[in-house]
This record gives structure tokens, sequence and C-alpha cells, in this order.
């Protein structure tokens, strides 16, 4: 039992709800924490842009960490989406056992 942790942030609100919805329907994920309001700071086309999104936490499985990566990368309105997924390092066992209740029903 391991446990996956994937951040991601968007431009609307609607579109975090969005992808989230969808890793939810498709059992890869088993929550997804919302934070509206996050200011970015980025390097993009050799400048520092900054920028208004909508960051995303999702917890899921680590047997379902890549195929959730490799799923939010598709859907995300993004060309270039920042998706990046870890390996939790330390999760209590009950969380542990939902997260992969919640992820791994249909394997």
């Amino acid at each position: 039992m391991s446990s996956a942790m994937i951040w991601c942030p968007f431009a609307t609100l609607e579109d975090a709800r969005a992808a989230a919805r969808e890793l939810l329907d498709r059992n890869l994920v088993a929550c997804a924490n919302i934070a509206p309001g996050v200011e970015s700071l980025f390097r993009r086309e050799g400048e520092v842009q900054t920028a208004r999104e909508v960051g995303v936490f999702f917890k899921t499985s680590e047997a379902r960490l890549a195929a959730a990566c490799e799923i939010l990368a598709e859907i995300h309105p993004y060309d270039e989406p920042a998706v990046i997924g870890w390996q939790a390092d330390a999760v209590p066992g009950v969380t542990g056992q939902w997260l992969d209740s919640a992820t791994l029903q249909d394997l």
C-alpha cells in the first residue's frame, strides 16, 4: 500500500473541477484539493511571467500515479501543462487504505 500526490495548476476553477471530476470518474484519484487564487511566476518564451491560477493537489495510489499523470496531461487545456507527481514518503495506514480502495477497485 503506497500513496502518491500530483500537483497541477489550471487557468480557471471550471477547468480544475472538470479535470478532477474526470480523474475521479476513472478511479485514477481518490481526492482533489482545489486551491483558487494561486499566484504563479514562471519562465516562458525566455521571459519571467506571472498568472493567477487554480492549483490542484490530487491524492492517488502509487499504482495509479503514472496513469493519472498521463491522462491529466492529455485532458488539460494548456498546451504544456505542469503535471508533477511523486510518491508519498509517509502515509498513515488508514489513509493508504482509503486511497487504495478508491483507486484500485477496477484493477
